[in-house]
């Protein structure tokens, strides 16, 4: 297959570096025309990926109309960078064009997803969405890792499934758009929370806590808002939710860390030094939680801290102190 990977971070540049291994033509674009030069003469992405090489066979270019002319089209551009990237794509892209979403956020002002970010600005597309535990340092080493592929028409998801395919990367089909792009974005605010519980010195039993939660509280969000239950279950879900609360390679969780012990965000963005989607997504699901009357404490906690200035060694005690009740009550595990 003919394929264009828009976005060289390190998630887009493991996959483009996957793609091609299995013998398709693979053409990486990059915003930055600097970045598109260093990347075709160092064959390495030395800042988000050091030491895996990339093969001679990807071409890279920084015009995003050479992009367009592709079997699949794979978005993998931060969430804030992906309306503008959609809509310099738009008027290159042909009726029916597949493309698959592999970035994870939620866009603030609008609430959209991004696979409705880029239907609303390329209406003539077949957008999927491909989510799941999937750290870039670990599928650029080619360890076993799943994922699952949603979209509207289940032929589009069988036809992604069987392009990314392959002995170490396994792929699963949903028709639950909504609820596996959910599950990929809100699980980023819980990982900023276990972070900052790790931070704070807190122990198994407080992450434990906060993931269980946690994932309750996407789930009743996913379901206000007309997604499957059972997708917050599966590798879009808990899976995420287990490897980027528990991961090393995990930039949210580690952004969690510093703020737990005492950074302010501007000093853990500086030494992170890649984004952190979860700060923007705490913002648009809390947004989302009241557009919905959907109750998230935890989320509701994490943007205090984020954007009100909360001491985090406070957030423990807002949140063992609210009122008691049943764990099956008032929806999927109770509030």
């Amino acid at each position: 297959m003919k394929i264009s990977v828009i976005g060289s971070g390190s998630w887009g540049t493991a996959i483009a570096v996957m793609l091609s291994s299995m013998e398709h033509s693979v053409t990486l674009w990059s915003y930055d025309v600097a970045e598109c030069e260093n990347l075709k003469k160092e064959r390495e992405n030395k800042p988000f990926l050091p030491g895996i090489k990339i093969p001679e066979t990807i071409e890279f270019t920084n015009n995003i109309a050479d992009c367009a002319n592709a079997d699949l089209i794979v978005m993998a551009t931060p969430s804030f960078a992906v309306r503008t990237t959609a809509k310099a794509l738009s008027p290159h892209v042909k009726n029916g064009q597949i493309i698959v979403n592999i970035s994870k956020g939620l866009e603030e002002g609008t609430l959209f997803t991004l696979t409705q970010v880029i239907s609303d600005e390329i209406p003539n597309a077949d957008v999927a969405v491909m989510s799941g535990p999937s750290h870039a340092e670990e599928v650029s080493r080619k360890l076993p890792t799943t994922n699952v592929v949603a979209a509207k028409n289940i032929k589009t998801a069988e036809f992604v499934q069987k392009i990314f395919m392959n002995p170490y990367f396994r792929v699963y089909t949903n028709s639950d758009i909504l609820g596996v792009e959910l599950g990929g974005s809100l699980k980023n605010v819980i990982a900023l929370c276990a972070g900052i519980s790790d931070g704070l010195g807190y122990g198994d039993n407080t992450k434990a806590a906060l993931m269980t939660r946690g994932i309750a509280e996407m789930t009743r969000l996913g379901v206000a808002m007309g997604a499957k239950a059972e997708t917050f279950s599966g590798l879009a879900g808990v899976g995420d939710l287990i490897v980027t609360c528990c991961s090393q390679h995990s930039r949210n969780r580690r952004c969690g860390m510093l703020l737990g012990q005492g950074k302010s965000f501007v000093q853990a963005q500086d030494e992170i030094k890649m984004v952190v989607e979860g700060v923007n997504t705490a913002r648009a699901a809390k947004a989302l939680s009241e557009k919905f009357s959907v109750e998230m404490p935890i989320v509701d906690e994490c943007c205090k801290i984020l954007y009100d200035g909360k001491p985090p060694q406070d957030v423990a005690a807002s949140l063992m102190e609210r009122a008691s009740r049943s764990e099956s009550e008032s929806g999927f595990l109770g509030v």
